[in-house]
Formats: structure tokens, sequence, C-alpha cells
């Protein structure tokens, strides 16, 4: 069974990601509601999949993916994001991003990504 963090300082947009992908047939989620709250509940094979906001308050999602890949290279982390500039996505990139999720999007786009990356 796949289990996913979901991090997302909006509770509105975690409900959206949640119902998502328990509409693709994703059942085991856990909810983070900023980045210091990820990275504490994340562990190396504790999760198969990472949904991180990039906005977030505190901590970013570039700062959990840092983090996340210091403990697990090979995890998919996707960022949850609005951002299309190409300075940040090349960042995210170096950091280890495996892939976008470009809000709104939907549960097709959800499932595609989910499946790309062996979920």
């Amino acid at each position: 069974m796949t289990r996913v963090l979901v991090a997302d300082d909006s509770s509105t947009m975690r409900k959206i990601i949640l119902r998502s992908l328990q509409a693709v047939g994703v059942k085991d989620v856990a909810e983070a509601a900023d980045g210091s709250e990820a990275i504490a509940i994340f562990a190396p094979g504790k999760f198969d999949m990472v949904l991180t906001d990039w906005n977030m308050p505190g901590m970013t999602g570039l700062e959990v993916l840092k983090a996340i890949r210091a403990q697990d290279t090979k995890i998919p982390v996707i960022m949850v994001t609005t951002e299309a500039e190409k300075s940040r996505v090349l960042e995210a990139i170096q950091a280890g991003v495996t892939d976008y999720l470009v809000k709104p999007f939907t549960q097709d786009v959800l499932r595609e990504k989910l499946e790309k990356h062996g979920c």
C-alpha cells in the first residue's frame, strides 16, 4: 500500500490533495501543517512519496526537500506549487526534486505523477 506525506500550510489545500489522493486509490496519507512538522514526521522507509508545498512559512518546500534528501536520496519528492520561475525550478532540480505538481491540478494529473514515480 502506498503511503504519502503531504506538507502544506493551507488546511484547505491539504484537504484537496487528500481527497484527490483518495480518489486515485491512495488511502494511507500523513498530513503536516508546515515544513518543520513534515521533517518531524518523515523517516526513511516510512513513506513512498512526499508532496510538499513550495511556499510555507518557517520552512519552505525547498528546505523540506533538502532535509529529506539529507536522509533519503531515493524517495520521490513532488513540489506542489504555483511557481514557474525558472531560477527557482532550477534550484529545486539541483536540490533533488523529483517532479512538480502545478496548482490547480486535476486528479488525472495527480494519478499520472504517482504512476510515473512508482506509486
